[in-house]
């Protein structure tokens, strides 16, 4: 099974009304989520989707690098919601329950949500999402949002060296490749029904599903942000999109920023 995306098959099936409907490819881009921006920007409606072979200067959350070999699927949508700014981080948990969905029915792998834009197969990192969006005062006028699945690639080849113990790959988990047109489809069906199960009835019910998936609840984590590391039992994640912690102090706190790990009993 090949690695690289066949790019004329990646429509193929695809039973959605807006997402995915019209796609941009590129062999090699700087970000798919920069590139999508700019789309945005030139006025790309609703769903238009730009996706890569290869990123060379992919970006995670806080402005990591994001590590992006051939062999994965990279790829970024823009969506126009009827969202105040403050919400828009909702649809970065839209993306993540969207993920973990398809990779554990299509895969039938043990998938786990990390608060707050992780996606983990055996504790390792196999997917990450980057919601960006663009605001005029209190009115949004896009979102885009990036997923990065490691697909088609052995970790221990492409990832560098501090990366190999946390994250992983399909390929390392299953023992083979993945059709990525088939997980592509799969990922912008399941979007596309929580992006609408998300508008008509709100978050409470992809809050819901989402938590189904969180394996770090109810257990001691540390959360670590550029200003300030965190201990406590993570209780829950509140509408907002808040991580509940109760610290050692026996304290209740709200952290809206920050990285989550278990910590070692």
């Amino acid at each position: 099974m090949p690695a690289k995306i066949k790019v004329g098959r990646l429509q193929d099936g695809l039973r959605t009304k807006r997402l995915g409907r019209s796609i941009l490819f590129s062999r090699e881009i700087n970000s798919t989520n920069e590139w999508a921006k700019e789309l945005a920007m030139y006025g790309a409606r609703e769903g238009t989707v730009a996706i890569a072979e290869t990123q060379t200067r992919g970006r995670g959350r806080l402005d990591r690098e994001w590590i992006s070999p051939t062999g994965g699927l990279w790829f970024s949508l823009i969506l126009r919601p009827k969202l105040r700014p403050t919400e828009t981080v909702k649809l970065t948990f839209v993306a993540g329950l969207a993920v973990a969905k398809v990779l554990s029915e299509m895969f039938s792998l043990k998938v786990e949500t990390k608060w707050p834009n992780d996606v983990l197969m055996n504790g390792r990192k196999i997917c990450g999402i980057l919601t960006e969006m663009n605001t005029t005062g209190e009115n949004v006028n896009f979102v885009v949002v990036g997923i990065g699945v490691n697909a088609n690639f052995d970790v221990e080849k492409a990832f560098p060296e501090s990366l190999k113990k946390v994250a992983t790959s399909l390929e390392n988990e299953l023992g083979r490749k993945v059709r990525l047109e088939g997980l592509f489809v799969g990922l912008v069906e399941m979007l596309e029904n929580l992006y609408e199960l998300f508008t008509k009835e709100g978050f409470n019910p992809v809050l819901e599903e989402w938590k189904d998936y969180a394996g770090f609840l109810g257990h001691q984590v540390e959360v670590t942000s550029p200003t300030q590391k965190l201990s406590g039992l993570a209780l829950d994640v509140d509408h907002d999109g808040a991580l509940v912690l109760r610290l050692e102090d026996g304290t209740i706190r709200r952290v809206f920023v920050g990285d989550v790990s278990l910590r070692a009993q």
